[in-house]
């Protein structure tokens, strides 16, 4: 029987009224092992981190080769070949020439903030025309980028941010017109955010905007056309704002793409990683920055203009190792992200037809509807029900209140992908 644990404090979790957790002993693939010898489908790639899949054999070889050879070093003074490797790697990819390690993907947003923020700084002090106006930060309705401070502030204000309302700075907003399956009013929607940010970029100089390119997750899996990001980054490359694309979620092939700014085909200014970066094997973030920024830095004259920013495992080389073998492994099996879509729509649209299901929506890897509720929210316990009766069938989910998603490894089989689709309808019917 499931029990608390006496000295472990669980994250989002209220221990008055949740489940005690369920105490994994290993994990293969897309399955978990529990205590008792159950086995279970992570349908969310343990917080979307699982990207292959569990104990990824050629993932684990790369961190225990890289653990006998060089497992850390302070990367202030030191860089490393596993390091150097990610970072030429990662360039190639996003289109940016400097990545700045960090540990999750809070962190990530952070630095990106923190680049953006000190750039139009140093801009001013640099004497640029207009730098020192530069100071309004956009981001968009329903937004969550982290649960560190200045990722606070930039996301929607919510139940998770409220006890530190007064701490934090203050944001624009602009609408995000989340679309579904059968949405005839998206270009009503779209064409009406889009003027919002205009108004928003013209009222005040703006220094940067940010937002998670076509799916904002943790708010529910709301997604967006690429039309409309694009949108987005025409406005505000006109305006000479920064656009920062928060890709904790995104990346790495969740979308279908190996990034979700390849779909939108936008280039933005920084770039937050994090998540699938190393495969689900261990914490690492990394922020993407354009040449043009890393310049805005370099100065023998006002070494005040650093970017003072770090962490004692910045560039862990095990992480490193580990996100080097995790992207290798992405790239040469690339058709299991690139073909996941396809295999999700037979199974969503027999699924979405259920009279209690609305508005689903597929993007890559991430499938997504609603529960029919009078109180929408992430607070709703129709989530937590159906979770239990999924479980009860070998299948674990974390709905977003009333949102359901599958976001799996891609190791998934097609066997094992239709088995949670149909612990979801027998557990619908059962509510």
């Amino acid at each position: 029987m499931a029990t608390w644990h006496p000295h472990l404090w669980h994250p989002t979790t209220q221990v008055a009224t949740a489940d005690p957790p369920l105490r994994a002993v290993r994990a293969r693939g897309a399955l978990l092992e529990l205590e008792d010898g159950r086995q279970l489908i992570d349908a969310i790639s343990s917080w979307w981190v699982t990207l292959h899949g569990h104990a990824e054999p050629e993932i684990a070889a790369a961190v225990a080769a890289q653990a006998q050879t060089l497992e850390q070093v302070i990367f202030a003074n030191f860089s490393h070949p596993p390091a150097e490797a990610l970072a030429t790697a990662l360039s190639a990819r996003t289109g940016l020439e400097r990545l700045f390690f960090s540990d999750n993907g809070s962190t990530a947003v952070e630095v990106a903030l923190k680049i953006a923020w000190q750039w139009w700084r140093n801009q001013e002090e640099a004497g640029t025309p207009g730098a020192a106006t530069r100071r309004r930060l956009i981001a968009f309705d329903g937004a969550y980028h982290g649960d560190t401070f200045g990722a606070m502030a930039l996301g929607e204000r919510s139940l998770f941010s409220a006890p530190f309302e007064p701490l934090l700075f203050e944001v624009a907003r602009a609408p995000w017109p989340a679309t579904w399956w059968h949405d005839d009013g998206v270009e009503a929607r779209e064409a009406a955010a889009l003027e919002r940010l205009e108004q928003l970029l013209e009222e005040v100089p703006t220094a940067a905007v940010i937002l998670e390119p076509l799916v904002q997750g943790a708010s529910g899996m709301a997604m967006v056309r690429p039309s409309f990001v694009r949108g987005v980054a025409e406005r505000v490359q006109a305006a000479g704002a920064l656009l920062i694309a928060d890709e904790v979620m995104t990346g790495f092939g969740r979308t279908g793409a190996l990034f979700a700014h390849h779909l939108a085909a936008i280039q933005p200014d920084l770039i937050a990683l994090s998540k699938g970066l190393t495969g689900g094997f261990l914490p690492m973030g990394v922020t993407m920055a354009s040449e043009r920024l890393f310049e805005g830095f370099r100065d023998a004259e006002q070494p005040r203009r650093t970017l003072f920013h770090g962490h004692s495992f910045t560039a862990n080389p095990l992480g490193c190792a580990a996100a080097n073998a995790s992207l290798a492994l992405l790239e040469r099996q690339a058709e299991r992200f690139t073909g996941f879509e396809a295999r999700h729509r037979p199974h969503l649209e027999a699924l979405a037809r259920h009279p209690r299901l609305r508005r689903p929506r597929l993007l890559g890897t991430v499938a997504a509807v609603e529960l029919a509720v009078e109180r929408p929210g992430y607070l709703n316990p129709v989530g937590r029900e159906l979770q239990r009766r999924v479980l009860e069938q070998g299948v674990f989910l974390r709905p977003l209140g009333q949102v359901v998603y599958l976001l799996p490894p891609l190791c998934l089989s097609d066997a094992q992908l239709e088995q949670c689709y149909a612990a979801i309808g027998r557990a619908l019917d059962d509510l």
